[in-house]
């Protein structure tokens, strides 16, 4: 069964999707992608957290929690790449 080709975690300067045509997890662009993955679930866990630290301080004007929204929206468009692509990879692998 032929493998499927692996969504990127970043697109083309036009915002298009990036693809990888499978390589058993050994190749330099592979590995490159899982260090990006990692990078961005960390951000994400990061970006979370002043998230929630905003939404809780009652004193939070507008321009902060317009931040951290942005900042979260930016970091769940991400992470949803990640699981898109694992969750590829993992049907793939069943």
């Amino acid at each position: 069964m032929p493998h499927p080709l692996r969504l990127l975690p970043w697109t083309t300067p036009e915002g298009k999707p990036c693809y990888l045509s499978p390589d058993r997890g050994r190749g330099l662009i592979s590995r490159l992608a899982d260090d990006i993955e990692e990078a961005q679930i960390s951000s994400g866990e990061q970006v979370l957290a002043g998230a929630r630290a905003v939404l809780s301080d009652q004193k939070a004007g507008e321009r902060a929690v317009r931040f951290a929204l942005t900042r979260a929206t930016e970091s769940l468009e991400d992470v949803l790449r990640v699981a898109v692509s694992r969750g590829a990879r993992i049907e793939v692998g069943e």
